[in-house]
């Protein structure tokens, strides 16, 4: 806890050179983050840029508040939903020049958007990352009846049997799947399983998660901690 504690200190400290002296927010964050974040960032700012490295300084430090001051799932929840629905919606075929593009985290925050897919695999990780199980959470394919179109979220199950709720980038609040009424749920999968669903229940399951391929193909880019770059540039 102690540790905790100066480590928190040093940052409010870091935010409090900021307000005085005028230096750089990216520069002095940074140094809150451990030699291996250090290295993400300014892998990110040399491809990206530097407000790209400023989205992913935010992340990275949203998780060290997460696990310092010990959030419990609702508070995880509530602050992951928040901070990446602050991204930008873009479709694929603007943003990465491909029809389906399964964004990594960084590589959505670097691009500073993405579509719903890249929304929710963003929310899925960050909360795994946080501590949340994975037996507690889903990514669902559903049918976005408003728009007529397929779309992404996240559902998190606080007991296998209760009613998940919904994170959403088309509706910031958390609800209750029962209240998201405007959603048709067609499968749904999380790190080891995939479900087919019938109802906003926990769906028949149908096997491993590996069968989506753009999932495996994720997962390995993630493994490899390859960054690709999108054709469109958000930040300028």
């Amino acid at each position: 806890m102690f540790r905790s504690n100066k480590r928190w200190s040093r940052y409010f400290l870091i935010l409090w050179g900021i307000l005085i002296s005028g230096v750089s927010y990216q520069h002095l964050l940074a140094d809150a983050l451990d030699a291996k974040e250090r290295q993400l960032a300014d892998l990110v700012q040399a491809k990206y840029g530097a407000r790209a490295a400023r989205r992913v300084i935010d992340w990275r430090l949203l998780v060290q508040r997460a696990k310092a001051e010990k959030w419990n799932q609702q508070q995880a929840l509530e602050a992951t939903n928040r901070f990446f629905n602050r991204q930008i919606f873009m479709d694929d075929i603007k943003l990465w020049g491909q029809n389906d593009y399964w964004a990594s985290p960084v590589e959505f925050l670097a691009a500073g958007g993405g579509d719903c897919e890249d929304f929710s695999i963003a929310k899925y990780l960050t909360l795994r990352e946080m501590g949340i199980p994975d037996a507690s959470l889903r990514l669902i394919y559903v049918k976005a009846v408003r728009y007529n179109q397929f779309h992404m979220v996240v559902a998190d199950y606080a007991t296998p049997a209760s009613m998940p709720v919904i994170l959403d980038n088309l509706d910031p609040t958390i609800k209750p799947a029962n209240l998201r009424t405007d959603l048709i749920p067609v499968y749904s999968f999380n790190g080891s399983h995939l479900w087919l669903m019938k109802a906003k229940g926990q769906g028949q399951l149908a096997g491993s998660s590996d069968r989506l391929s753009l999932w495996s193909g994720l997962q390995k880019r993630l493994n490899a901690q390859n960054l690709n770059r999108p054709i469109l540039n958000l930040d300028k």
